[in-house]
């Protein structure tokens, strides 16, 4: 059986093209399996798997949960709110105190960025990385690729434009990384303060003109503005934010082409896309919650078959 390179999902970065290919071919197999009227399969029976989610999450932690009982495994939620963390416990003490309990696999989100990598170093355990502050989101990057496979096929030389809050997300970061491992190429559309100071490092080129952005591409990813991380005002108001980089039908007719539109969720309908653009046919904003099970269910057998070669 092919293995990953790598033995946790800290980032795309660390990944090869072939670690990618191997992650499609087996999430391939599992979206058969996950449309089938039995949707489970007993590979991870004997393997635990602990959720610690440090930062409020819905679809990521729904979508890991449902691929870890998709695959029979035993499963432990752990949510920072309710834990010792609030009495002052560190990072490394409570997640040895869970791996107390036998878990082999920490699928983690937490607001610092490095966290993951940080806590890989330090106890013995398979991490994934469910998001690291603005740093990576590597599943998601994985997913939206593998939805983008699905509908135009191998992605080099495609044209793929990550527009809004990239400063801020690190949804755009692994998007980066996992398409141009790919072949693609990535153009970023935002306002000048939504852009990085960093862009010019990526190898990317840069726009501040959305219907040039998307006269130019085949695909557009479409970032939340996450208000919630922003301690100063980077644009004037959401409503001018919104006529000149959001999404509306109107702007999609005049290029006279389709292009596809991704989402990572959650949507700011009228901000960053219209109801009538994400609800539309360009939109595969749906595939990707199917596609995100999927994936995760293909990085966590693969990783856990790591930890156990017995698994079948």
């Amino acid at each position: 059986m092919k293995a990953l390179s790598v033995d946790h999902l800290l980032g795309i970065k660390q990944l090869t093209e072939a670690d990618v290919q191997l992650i499609f071919e087996t999430a391939d197999h599992f979206k058969e399996v996950i449309n089938r009227p039995i949707k489970k399969v007993p590979s991870l029976r004997d393997i635990t798997i602990a959720n610690l989610f440090f930062e409020n999450s819905t679809r990521t932690k729904l979508s890991f949960e449902l691929a870890e009982k998709r695959l029979s495994a035993d499963i432990l939620n752990f949510s920072a709110a309710q834990s010792s963390v609030k009495k002052g416990e560190t990072l490394v003490d409570t997640v040895n105190n869970i791996l107390a309990m036998k878990v082999d696999i920490v699928v983690m989100r937490h607001p610092n960025p490095g966290a993951a990598q940080f806590l890989s170093k330090r106890v013995k355990a398979c991490i994934i990385n469910a998001g690291d502050g603005t740093h990576e989101h590597p599943s998601q990057a994985l997913l939206d690729a593998y939805s983008l496979r699905e509908k135009m096929g191998d992605l080099r030389g495609k044209k793929v434009a990550i527009v809004g809050d990239i400063r801020h997300s690190r949804v755009a970061l692994s998007n980066i990384f996992a398409l141009k491992l790919l072949g693609a190429e990535v153009k970023l559309c935002a306002p000048k303060s939504l852009l990085p100071k960093y862009s010019s490092a990526l190898d990317v080129s840069v726009e501040t003109d959305l219907m040039k952005t998307l006269k130019w591409c085949d695909a557009a990813n479409m970032l939340r503005v996450q208000n919630e991380r922003m301690d100063v005002s980077y644009f004037p108001t959401t409503r001018e934010y919104a006529l000149q980089y959001g999404l509306t039908m109107d702007k999609l007719k005049q290029l006279r082409k389709d292009i596809i539109i991704l989402h990572p969720g959650p949507i700011n309908r009228g901000v960053e896309v219209t109801t009538e653009v994400a609800d539309s046919e360009y939109a595969i904003i749906l595939d990707q919650v199917e596609n995100g099970v999927a994936i995760r269910m293909a990085i966590i057998y693969l990783l856990a078959s790591k930890l156990n070669n017995n698994i079948t």
